[in-house]
């Protein structure tokens, strides 16, 4: 096993280690060690949240080693594989670089990103209002370009965002692509953080929180007696 003591913070998101390289005894100090379903264990940050008890574990996949994210979006792309995707669409910003990948991984030629930034051909109505809880103070909209809906009308659509976490951000774009009058039928992230987007999915529909794929997923952390950050014990 390998010592959890040190690491420095450009260090993470680079190394997809062997199954049992660090301890899984659920208490954590500067890192998270997640757990790929095949064992293999990727080192997270961990962000401490506003009331100084609670935090996240937090996965930016631009800046991932290129072998991380090959990995993730193999991942991803073997899981999502069964549903036969058509086309892939992303979610801006860091869902982009995810969404490209897994396109590839699936055989595809191309990918519809979707985007924050309006080109002067865009449409009001093609767009919908964006959070998300890393940037929660930017208004921003969401958009789609006109000229990808014949791409994804018709088609079987896995909608790829880098992390779900309170679900704002997959709603804005599930709320877009069936407002264009597309249903996609996968949603696809490398981490499910925490369950707090299960509420967020529910209220947009009932079928969406059945269509979620993650490669890992990562809880809430509590800070113990012993000033360690502690995750809830697996059912």
């Amino acid at each position: 096993m390998t010592d959890m003591t040190e690491m420095a913070p450009h260090d993470f998101w680079q190394v997809i280690h062997p199954p049992g390289t660090f301890p899984d005894d659920r208490e954590f100090t500067s890192f998270y060690i997640a757990a790929l379903e095949d064992g293999r264990q990727l080192c997270l940050p961990i962000r401490v949240l506003a009331d100084g008890e609670h935090a996240l574990a937090s996965l930016i996949v631009n800046q991932a080693s290129f072998a991380v994210l090959d990995a993730l979006a193999e991942d991803l792309a073997e899981k999502i594989r069964p549903m036969r995707i058509d086309v892939v669409a992303g979610l801006p910003t860091l869902g982009l670089t995810l969404a490209a990948a897994v396109a590839q991984k699936l055989g595809h030629a191309r990918y519809v990103p979707l985007g924050t930034s309006r080109k002067f051909w865009y449409r009001d109505e093609l767009s919908v209002a964006l959070s998300s809880i890393t940037t929660p103070t930017q208004e921003k909209r969401l958009y789609i370009d006109p000229r990808m809906l014949p791409l994804l009308s018709g088609r079987r659509v896995g909608l790829i965002d880098d992390v779900i976490s309170s679900g704002a951000s997959i709603v804005s774009g599930l709320n877009l692509l069936t407002a264009c009058g597309i249903e996609p039928v996968v949603i696809g992230a490398a981490m499910l953080q925490s369950e707090r987007w299960r509420e967020s999915l529910a209220a947009a529909g009932p079928q969406w929180i059945t269509r979620i794929v993650g490669v890992f997923a990562t809880p809430i952390l509590k800070r113990n007696d012993g000033g360690r950050w502690q995750a809830p014990a697996r059912p």
